[in-house]
């Protein structure tokens, strides 16, 4: 959905939230219903952070391109000891 604004000539400007693309050049006002003209303003562009992205980009992709598991992850390694005296050990 993107925000539209409109310009009422008796109630002032209000914003409507429409389907890209959906936006007419002229709404009913909400409030008197008069005709209100749409205002073209500069665009509100904002960028996602990139795990937002990769996640998103991936959630899209999984619907036509599936991942497919062909085995097993591999075991999780042993946790290091948090001994420093242990450093000196022999390790298997």
């Amino acid at each position: 959905m993107v925000t539209y604004q409109y310009r009422c000539a008796s109630c002032g400007p209000f914003d409507l939230a429409l389907p890209m693309g959906g936006a007419r050049p002229e709404e009913s006002c909400a409030q008197c219903d008069g005709t209100a003209r749409r205002v073209y303003t500069a665009p509100s562009i904002t960028r996602p952070g990139s795990p937002l992205t990769r996640a998103l980009d991936a959630q899209e992709a999984s619907g036509h391109e599936p991942q497919v598991v062909k085995s097993a992850p591999p075991a999780p390694r042993p946790a290091a000891p948090t001994d420093p005296r242990h450093a000196l050990l022999p390790r298997p």
